[in-house]
């Protein structure tokens, strides 16, 4: 088993070297002409910082954006929807325990895992968003579902969940979502807060053994750290060879929320948010009752109807977010394929990849090449 974690952990790394290698989307040949399609995605904004990953931990990331954006790019470059890449990229990252989206979502205070997502179609401002679930394995395919195959725009809790079940999507025990990183960062929260935790979920493993008195819990490199402090959200944007955007996002949420504490990523206008007419689609990860008060999704794409580039709408916004106190970061896609990240926090997962420009992940907010 340690020769095979290795051996993937190696793998990770070389791929990842070779992304940090290629060079900034700058300097690539016709990478300044407008792209047929284009896909930009984010893994959540937060304190980021070198020291806090280990190499392995900065190759496992930069692989798991990287199979994100393979799995949306391949749908663009058939000639897929723009929905069906952002639905594509996010569901990837669903599937990722470093996440905190699906699989990889924090606890709340109660000890359970409750996601919420949304997704919107650019060309006729629909919108599908689901809050509060617990069973359901694709989030993100539950918001898509509420867009198309119901009269609303948003549900939450065991409605959403029946719903979601009406229509044929996935079903798994709570438990599914467990990584025992996340628990063990919910354990500590409330010790700090002191307040009681809670039993292990059912169906959970039991709690792994620790290598000795004061030792920390055995690394795995499929789960998150415990002191990342990001802002767990994962989204996509995208503009198809149509010209149709739209956009996406998916969280678990804030280790250690309250009960039936919602954040801005299902709500409208506040986390997501795409519109043709406004030339812009958007995906937030931060603070999200801030960005909830700012309404940054939609005031991102006033600024571009009113002819901002989605860079100076995106960083006029972050900006903005700061103002009140917030913290976090956004992903834009412009109409013309042209992509913006923001972010007033150290690191942000994200990457990016067009049909004239080859793909490319960053993780810090230095990364050179990466806006």
């Amino acid at each position: 088993m340690k020769s095979i974690a290795f051996a993937a952990a190696a793998a990770a790394a070389a791929a990842a070297a070779a992304l940090l290698a290629a060079p900034a989307l700058a300097q690539i040949p016709g990478a300044q002409d407008a792209p047929q399609w284009s896909l930009a995605i984010h893994g959540g904004a937060g304190v980021i910082e070198r020291a806090q990953l280990s190499p392995e931990r900065d190759a496992a990331y930069r692989a798991g954006l990287q199979a994100a954006l393979d799995a949306g790019s391949a749908v663009l470059a058939r000639g897929g929807s723009s929905l069906d890449a952002v639905q594509a990229a996010v569901e990837v990252m669903e599937e990722n325990p470093l996440f905190n989206a699906g699989r990889g979502a924090v606890f709340t205070s109660a000890g359970k895992n409750e996601l919420d997502a949304a997704v919107m179609n650019g060309p006729d401002l629909t919108a599908g968003a689901v809050a509060g679930l617990t069973r359901t394995r694709h989030p993100i395919a539950a918001a898509r579902a509420v867009m198309e195959k119901s009269p609303h725009v948003m549900m939450i809790g065991e409605g959403a969940e029946t719903f979601a079940r009406s229509v044929g999507l996935e079903e798994v025990a709570p438990a599914f979502f467990f990584t025992e990183s996340r628990w063990q960062a919910l354990v500590k929260a409330l010790t700090d807060r002191g307040e009681t935790v809670p039993p292990r979920p059912e169906g959970a493993p039991a709690e792994p053994a620790r290598l000795g008195p004061a030792a920390p819990l055995a690394f795995n490199l499929n789960e998150a750290p415990l002191d990342e402090r990001k802002f767990g959200t994962v989204g996509a944007v995208a503009v198809d060879s149509q010209g149709r955007l739209a956009a996406a996002t998916s969280t678990g949420g804030m280790t250690a929320k309250r009960w039936g504490r919602v954040g801005d990523v299902p709500i409208i206008g506040a986390g997501t948010y795409a519109s043709n007419a406004d030339g812009c689609a958007v995906s937030a990860t931060g603070s999200g009752e801030y960005f909830i008060r700012a309404t940054v999704a939609r005031d991102i794409c006033r600024r571009t109807a009113e002819g901002a580039t989605v860079q100076a709408a995106a960083d006029a916004e972050i900006a903005e977010v700061g103002s009140i106190g917030g913290d976090g970061g956004v992903i834009v896609m412009g109409k013309d394929g042209v992509h913006a990240f923001s972010m007033n926090t150290s690191g942000m997962y994200r990457g990016a990849v067009s049909s004239t420009s080859p793909a490319r992940v960053a993780i810090y907010g230095d990364e050179e090449g990466a806006r």
